[in-house]
């Protein structure tokens, strides 16, 4: 059974709630029920902090045992080189997942710190993306 984690940084715990025209109106819990029921072959996890060390100390804790990591990494996708050096530093590969079109939005998220390091953006498709993610690692 593979083992995969999604992750989501600062502010994706409001999800719901926080600007539904961008994010939509379900959180991400009750969207992670519709993930467990379309993959109970996978052995899914979910992690979300706001803050940016625990999020770190959660790559490091899996990313030598787990297949595969989805990360939305929220506004540290844009400001975090010590995330992106978490991930080139373990084995685990990662996808990175944005909600939204990020390239539709403020000219400061348009640059990924992350993008290099994953192997694979998606980017725009809803919570979609994260399925998508997760197909990738089944692949």
């Amino acid at each position: 059974m593979k083992k995969i984690l999604i992750i989501n940084g600062p502010n994706l715990n409001l999800l719901g709630k926080r600007e539904p025209t961008i994010y939509g109106s379900q959180t991400f819990e009750e969207y992670f029920q519709t993930l467990q029921s379309l993959f109970s072959d996978v052995d899914l996890h979910y992690f979300q902090s706001n803050h940016e060390g625990s999020l770190i100390d959660k790559i490091h804790e899996v990313g030598f045992t787990f297949d595969g990591i989805v990360l939305n990494a929220g506004a540290y996708t844009h400001t975090s080189v010590a995330i992106a050096d978490a991930l080139s530093a373990v084995t685990t590969p990662a996808v990175e997942v944005h909600i939204s079109n990020v390239h539709a939005r403020e000219a400061f998220r348009h640059h990924s710190y992350l993008s290099s390091r994953v192997k694979g953006v998606i980017v725009g498709l809803g919570l979609k993306g994260y399925e998508l993610a997760v197909r990738y690692f089944l692949s």
